[in-house]
């Protein structure tokens, strides 16, 4: 390659905002673990070593922690919890308690155990579809390979020699590897591996820094020294850029951080359109890292939080006490604020063997035990988290949500399963609320949809899911490239449910929000607001383009605009009719 020449490489948009400067190519990730076979009179001694370096890598940890305590308030926030995950993860894990197995029944030596037990681990999540929960093996292999480091004697290299401006370049880097990072210093990241739904493209985005992963040639074509863009908005990366396009990307870099300080003005403003109409906007969180972005983005409360992360990373489920401190956490963070808790959604592309048990995979798929189906067959599994969320709920407001509701009787079995963990409770005299907090439904399913008003009587709210609200009406899989051209939001029948299920919502009385991709879109803003949604909840980065597209609009307009689309009976047209309105404003 000649050193005028630029080279493009695509990956994934992974943090948003454009970064230039010079490359810096480090070699971070796995390294290679001698294996050998350890004599029977020496495995105690290969036990100590294992114990010696798990002690080891607490410690640089601990080290790590002491460091982000010093970073800005929201980021430190955010890196602590990942932190928290690496020490309990060195405390009692698969990942150990496996090695220490296979030291002594395959007397092999401690690294290549520990190698070992992440292969096995990597191999069940990787059958796994679920890009969030394939995702968390990033940090399962990164405290693996910090033990492997410590029992080889190999140093981590740090990022504090960088200079200034520098976009750093590797095979992959590690969510630790991140917590290293200081965003005065380094000014973009490009990686071969790595995926958006990794705690390292969730920390990249909480400490600004633009980021583009998943570059099959990007090692090949770049060296120390060469100037760099990363182009995190668009998945693009450009080496050896050409004085026109410098001074392009510049200009598009500027006008990106002018519109940032522009959004983050809105913060503190509330979601309030043109014409005086208050709207409330809620943050989805998947993971306890994600707390500060939340709080930074300015959300009113968290709309939806899903537990599974609770259960990821383990072979049987947490206890009550355990899931009470994890719902504690978010309840007090949130300073008063509302947490919509959505009860175990594990099922279809979400299996996870340990809650399972015996079903076979066939049971777990997507018309089989997802949501609700999978926790009233396993009411104990219910009625523990139903415990720990009610205990929890004396803290501050709570609602509990249940996934994957078809039919009423589903609700009233669930009732049913909340006043007896509230009675249990009571008999230990332990407080919680009185009332009960309310109980509502994902509304996901077109059955659900249909029987919105049989359901509004026996439940406190509605969420829709517009997600596998859409998926199930149309049949159609996202994630399969064979049909992923099916899967349309902008479906009439979509859109017909979700006004359906609407107008039952605002019939009964009770509060109604939108918690799929669509709430997040600000494409789709009008349209919800204007079939009557008040309450959108989604990604927290997405909070403040929606809330900007809600100051800007008259509801009446947009209800107006979308009495008109539900007139349509072509996806096109509908689509036509949004885009003229949006352009409108």
């Amino acid at each position: 390659m000649g050193p005028n020449k630029t080279v493009f490489c695509q990956g994934l948009a992974v943090s948003g905002g454009i970064a230039i400067g010079v490359a810096q190519v480090r070699e971070i990730g796995a390294i290679e673990a001698p294996e050998y076979v350890v004599a029977k009179s020496n495995i105690a001694k290969e036990l100590k070593r294992l114990d010696h370096a798990v002690i080891l890598t607490r410690r640089q940890v601990r080290r790590l922690q002491n460091r982000v305590d010093a970073l800005d308030g929201e980021v430190a926030k955010e890196l602590g919890f990942l932190l928290d995950a690496y020490q309990m993860m060195l405390k009692d894990s698969r990942l150990v308690r496996g090695a220490g197995i296979k030291i002594v029944n395959l007397r092999i030596n401690a690294e290549a155990a520990i190698q070992r037990e992440i292969t096995e681990i990597s191999s069940a999540f990787q059958s796994m579809t679920d890009s969030y929960i394939a995702a968390r093996l990033d940090d399962i292999r990164d405290v693996g390979n910090r033990i492997i480091r410590n029992l080889t004697r190999k140093p981590i290299k740090r990022f504090s020699s960088a200079p200034k401006g520098s976009i750093i370049i590797a095979k992959q880097l590690t969510p630790a590897d991140m917590a290293q990072i200081d965003p005065e210093r380094i000014a973009g990241v490009a990686s071969v591996l790595g995926g958006a739904e990794g705690h390292t493209a969730i920390m990249a985005r909480a400490l600004g820094i633009p980021m583009v992963l998943g570059i099959e040639n990007l090692l090949t074509n770049v060296k120390n020294g060469e100037t760099v863009i990363v182009d995190g908005s668009a998945g693009e990366v450009l080496i050896n850029p050409d004085k026109t396009k410098l001074e392009q990307y510049r200009r598009r870099r500027d006008t990106i951080q002018r519109k940032n300080r522009q959004l983050a003005r809105l913060r503190q403003l509330p979601a309030l359109s043109i014409d005086g109409t208050q709207f409330q906007l809620m943050a989805n969180v998947e993971l306890p890292m994600e707390l500060p972005t939340v709080l930074q983005a300015g959300a009113e409360g968290i709309g939806l939080l899903r537990s599974e992360f609770m259960f990821m990373n383990r072979n049987s489920p947490p206890d009550e006490e355990e899931q009470y401190q994890h719902l504690c956490k978010f309840i007090k963070d949130m300073n008063g604020q509302q947490v919509t808790f959505r009860s175990l959604d594990i099922g279809a592309d979400k299996s996870h063997q340990g809650t399972i048990g015996e079903l076979d995979d066939s049971a777990a798929s997507a018309l089989g035990l997802r949501g609700i189906r999978l926790a009233l067959l396993n009411e104990g599994l219910l009625e523990t988290q139903f415990r720990a969320v009610l205990r929890a709920a004396a803290h501050g407001p709570v609602r509990i949500l249940l996934p994957m509701i078809s039919a009423v009787g589903e609700v009233h079995k669930a009732k049913k399963i909340l006043g007896k963990a509230a009675r249990k409770l009571k008999r230990r005299k332990i407080a919680i609320p009185e009332p009960l907090p309310p109980l509502g439904v994902m509304i996901e399913v077109p059955g659900a949809a249909l029987a919105a008003d049989a359901l509004a009587q026996v439940s406190d709210f509605f969420a829709i899911g517009s997600n596998d609200l859409t998926m199930y009406t149309l049949a159609a899989d996202r994630a399969n490239e064979h049909v992923a051209h099916l899967y349309d939001p902008l479906h009439p029948a979509v859109l017909r449910l979700i006004q359906f299920a609407t107008n039952a919502a605002l019939r009964a009385r009770i509060p109604i929000s939108i918690c799929g991709e669509m709430a997040g879109d600000s494409r789709f803003t009008a349209l919800l607001i204007g079939l009557g949604l008040h309450e959108l909840s989604m990604t927290p980065a997405s909070i403040p383009h929606v809330k900007q597209r809600i100051r800007n609009m008259d509801a009446a307009a947009a209800a107006a605009r979308a009495a008109l689309i539900m007139d349509q009976k072509d996806s096109a047209r509908i689509a036509v009719l949004l885009d003229d309105f949006n352009n409108l404003a």
